[in-house]
Formats: C-alpha cells, sequence, structure tokens
C-alpha cells in the first residue's frame, strides 16, 4: 500500500486512528465508573472478572490475528474489530448482573484486541519505518488524550447520568471509524502458498490463558488464591505443558502462527523483552497513583482525575515530539534510553513520596515519569517493524502487543501481592505501637463496629463516608477517629510507595535490556527497501 498517494495515506491514518480512540476512550471511561456499575449490578466477588476477560480476549485475539492479517489483509480483521467491539459495548449497556457484564466485556476486549493489533501492522503497510515514527508518536498521542478525557468523562457520567451511557456515548465514533475504513482502506489480495496454523493457534491460546489467569487470580483477597495453592500451581503448570507443545508444533508446521525463527534477529527479541518490561513497571506502578491520590491524601475522585492530567499531557507531548525526532534522524537507542532512564527516576521519586508530601511534588514526581513513558513507548514497535521482512509485519507487531500485554498483566498481579503485604506488614506494625489498652471503642460495640470500617484501607477511597462517620461520633472520640485514619494512610502511603520501587527497579531491568539493542537506521521511502537477508542478520 506505500505506493498510494499521500492523501490517500492521510485519510486512511486517520480512519485507523479514529478506530483507536473509540476503543482506548471506552476503556479509559469505563475504568473510573467500574466500582460505581458494580454498586449497581452487585457482585462484587466477580468484580476482577470483568476486568480479567477483557485483558485475556485481547491478548488472545491480539495475536492470533497477526499471521491471518498477513495471509488476508489488514482490512477485513479492523473492520471485524470494530464491529466486535461496538456489540460488546452496545450489549454491556445493557446488561441487568454481573454474569452478562462479564460476558459482554469478553467480547469487547476480543474486538480491541484486534483493532490494536491491525492498526498499527496497517500504518507498517503504509508507510517506511522513518515515516511511520511520525505517525506511531500520533498513535501513542491517542492514549494519551483518552487518559485525559476518559476519567473524567466517566466520572461525570456516573454522578450525572445513568451508567449505560458509559458504555454508549461513544458508539457514534464507532459508526464514523468503521465507514471510514470499509469506504478508504484498500483491499489486498490473499498471500498464496500460506495456511492457517489451527494447532499452533490453539495450543497459543492454551498457554497465554493459564498464564494469565494464575497471575490474575495469585494474591490475597477475595477471589484470590495463594501463590502457594493448587489452583495457581495447576494453572502454571499447564502454561508449561501447553508451551512445551506450541514450540513442538510450531518448528515443524509450514506456516506457523508465531514464526519461532523471528527470535533468532536480537533487535525483535531485545525490543519485546523491553517492551514487556516497560510495561510491567509502567502499568504494575501507575496503576495505584489514584489509590494514593484519593486514599492517601483524601483528594476527591474528580479532583483526581485533574490531579493526574498534567502526567497525561506530559506522554501525549512528548511521545509526539519522539516520532518527530525519529522521522527526521532514522536514530532511535539513545531516545529508548532517554524515555526509559527518566520513566525510572519518575518511579523512584513516587518512592519517597508520604501522606505529607505537597500535591504540587507528587504532580511533578508525575509529570517527569509521563515524560519518561512518551518518550520510550513509540520506539519499541517501531524497532520491531523495522527489523523484520514486510510479509511477517502482522505477526511481528502482534508479537509486539503480546510481549506488552503480558508485561502489563503480569506487573500489575506482582506489584498487587507486593502492595499487600506491604501494606498488612505496616498495619501490624503501627497497630502494635498504638495498642489496644486505652482504647475507647473496645468497651462499646457499636462503636467499634463503626471504626472497624476503617480498618481497612480500600474504604480510605470512600471520603463521603469517612466523613459521614467522623461527623457521627462524638466530639471526644473524633480525635481517635482521625488518628485511625492517619495510621491506615501511612499504611496505606507505605505499601504503595513500596510498588513504585518495584516499579522502578523493573525499569531499570528494561534500561539494562535496552542497553544490547542494535541500531539499524529507520527505513525511509527514499532509501529503499532493504534486503530482507540484510534485516534478519541485523
Amino acid at each position: 500500500m506505500q505506493q498510494l498517494t499521500e492523501k490517500k495515506k492521510v485519510t486512511i491514518m486517520m480512519a485507523i486512528i479514529t478506530a483507536m480512540f473509540f476503543a482506548a476512550i471506552n476503556q479509559t471511561i469505563i475504568g473510573v465508573a467500574m466500582p460505581r456499575i458494580i454498586s449497581k449490578l452487585g457482585g462484587m466477588d466477580y468484580y476482577s472478572w470483568a476486568i480479567t476477560i477483557y485483558l485475556l480476549t485481547s491478548t488472545v485475539a491480539s495475536v492470533l490475528v497477526g499471521k491471518l492479517s498477513d495471509i488476508y489483509g489488514r482490512k477485513p480483521f479492523i473492520l471485524t474489530g470494530i464491529g466486535l467491539f461496538s456489540i460488546g459495548a452496545l450489549l454491556s449497556g445493557f446488561s441487568t448482573d454481573i454474569f452478562q457484564l462479564i460476558t459482554y466485556r469478553g467480547i469487547q476486549g476480543a474486538g480491541a484486541g484486534i483493532i490494536m493489533s491491525t492498526a498499527f501492522t496497517a500504518m507498517g503497510d503504509l508507510y517506511e519505518p522513518r515515516e511511520r515514527a511520525k505517525w506511531g508518536g500520533i498513535m501513542s498521542a491517542v492514549f494519551g488524550v483518552s487518559s485525559v478525557l476518559g476519567p473524567l468523562m466517566g466520572g461525570y457520567i456516573v454522578d450525572h447520568l445513568d451508567w449505560h451511557w458509559v458504555f454508549w456515548i461513544f458508539l457514534p465514533i464507532g459508526v464514523i471509524a468503521f465507514l471510514l475504513i470499509m469506504i478508504h482502506f484498500p483491499k489486498v489480495p490473499k498471500q498464496e502458498g500460506e495456511s492457517v496454523d489451527y494447532f499452533g493457534s490453539l495450543f497459543l491460546t492454551l498457554t497465554i490463558v493459564p498464564m494469565l489467569l494464575a497471575f490474575s487470580w495469585a494474591g490475597d483477597g477475595p477471589g484470590k488464591y495463594a501463590w502457594g495453592s493448587w489452583q495457581i500451581i495447576g494453572l502454571f503448570a499447564t502454561t508449561i505443558v501447553a508451551l512445551i507443545v506450541f514450540i513442538i508444533i510450531e518448528m515443524k508446521v509450514k506456516t506457523p502462527v508465531l514464526p519461532l525463527g523471528l527470535f533468532k534477529n536480537s533487535i525483535f527479541t531485545v525490543s519485546n523483552l523491553v517492551g514487556f518490561f516497560l510495561n510491567a513497571g509502567m502499568m504494575g506502578a501507575i496503576i495505584y497513583v489514584p489509590f494514593f491520590v484519593q486514599g492517601v491524601k483524601g483528594i476527591s475522585p474528580t479532583m483526581a482525575g485533574y490531579v493526574a492530567m498534567p502526567m497525561s499531557i506530559a506522554m501525549l507531548a512528548t511521545s509526539a515530539i519522539a516520532g518527530q525526532i525519529m522521522t527526521k534522524t532514522g536514530k532511535y537507542k539513545k531516545m529508548a534510553l532517554g524515555g526509559l532512564l527518566v520513566m525510572t527516576l519518575g518511579m523512584v521519586l513516587m518512592y519517597f513520596m508520604s501522606p505529607t508530601t505537597p500535591i504540587y511534588l507528587l504532580v511533578i514526581y508525575m509529570i517527569i515519569l509521563g515524560l519518561g513513558i512518551g518518550i520510550a513507548m513509540p520506539v519499541f514497535s517501531l524497532t520491531v517493524q523495522n527489523a523484520v521482512a514486510p510479509q511477517q509485519l502482522g505477526v511481528a507487531t502482534a508479537t509486539s502487543q503480546l510481549f506488552r500485554n503480558l508485561g502489563g498483566t503480569i506487573g500489575i498481579a506482582v506489584m498487587g501481592t507486593v502492595m499487600s503485604a506491604s501494606m498488612s506488614a505496616k498495619m501490624t506494625q503501627l497497630s502494635g505501637a498504638m495498642g489496644q489498652g486505652n482504647n475507647p471503642a473496645a468497651a462499646d460495640p457499636a462503636l467499634a463496629e463503626k471504626l472497624s470500617l476503617f480498618t481497612n484501607p480500600q474504604n480510605l477511597l470512600d471520603q463521603p463516608r469517612i466523613e459521614a462517620t467522623l461527623a457521627s461520633l462524638p466530639p471526644d472520640l473524633q480525635p481517635l477517629f482521625t488518628h485511625m485514619l492517619d495510621m491506615i494512610r501511612e499504611a496505606m502511603s507505605y505499601g504503595i510507595t513500596t510498588t513504585f520501587l518495584t516499579g522502578a527497579i523493573v525499569a531499570g531491568i528494561a534500561v539494562i535490556i535496552a542497553l544490547f539493542l542494535k541500531e539499524i537506521p529507520l527505513r525511509s521511502g527514499k532509501m529503499g527497501q532493504k534486503p530482507e537477508g540484510e534485516v534478519e542478520k541485523a
């Protein structure tokens, strides 16, 4: 498709960006609204499944569609992705219980995985890597815009409108994206001599699903299992067996769903490893920023959206600028290392936060983190596409997406365990120091029950409830309640900042791996296509 006119390419890219924005904004708008939705539908014990199922279907769909789109072209799959996502969103709004919501979120996830995988691959079809860089920065900026607008709109909708509109409000954009792709995206002929690797696809799915389930279910709390439980060990064992079978199949089939020969390419392998650790550190840490802002600092959800906005704007700006610089210079290694180092610095600074840290410092640290993420994120999809033959663009891009999804899932799970363990240890330490001998609540069961609600740090996120409880207490007991809240905030702060330190360590590992990234100049239309053999040996 690189022979198309520039005007036609830009039109197609705008259609692709519209589809990506549709998927991204629907995900970020739902995140802040999910607690309210669950309170309406019930089924709090199954809350995590509404998130897990989306991640599962998205990850599996994104990697399976990679090879298929190489064979049959991108157009039918991106249209299918938009259609599935729209149907899932429409049905989610009609959910009457948690099990329906989980089912429909699974449909949404499959659509999102297909959209994200084919969108970045289609960009590779249209442009050579150097020209691709500026568009990659713009596409990364789409996520920044959605992360700014989504939470603000989600909070407004659940506060002022019916929760169903969280799923429905952007459906017209999905229709527009579908029509734009259908009209402007060119068809390509099927690659002859290629066949679908059904058994490889099956065992790749049987590798991914149990692994993601194991990391999602492991930990403490309702619906969780201990890391050493038979459920978690069984899922990991299933993953290992399926992986072995998958590797054997891929070594023997004519057209594998994931060609193992790609991993002989050092740029492909290093880029995917960096993408894994980058997402593990980023997702596993910044997902807890709202907990710190709302729980530790006591800021309302609406104001918390404004506090997080500068980080999103920093990500948006630097991702666009990074794309422009890579387009101009054709170089990327220094930018990748610089972004990862800034991201690591941001997480290290956030580790030193405490309940007394001023809001302006928190905003500064988050901006530093956003700057680093914005610089680093666009690089590694680009390096993967630059290092493989055009015929492998789809499967290579899908594999890159797979490693990022796995990194994010595993990072969230591991750091959730770190936070819970750290918070529990700190609560035990502080409770022992406080002592129980002079506690007036011990002689008043009703008062004890009221105060016990706030021994769970999660309740710090409910500011109206805290204020109502404080107002209902006798004046002489209000200082005790305030002291208890301070103690719990300190424990939550300790737990969350420990996850930031863990995220910094993981990001540091990404920096070390990125040092081994070989830099080959980004191809451009003026340079011409590199011979496939030269790319493979890089």
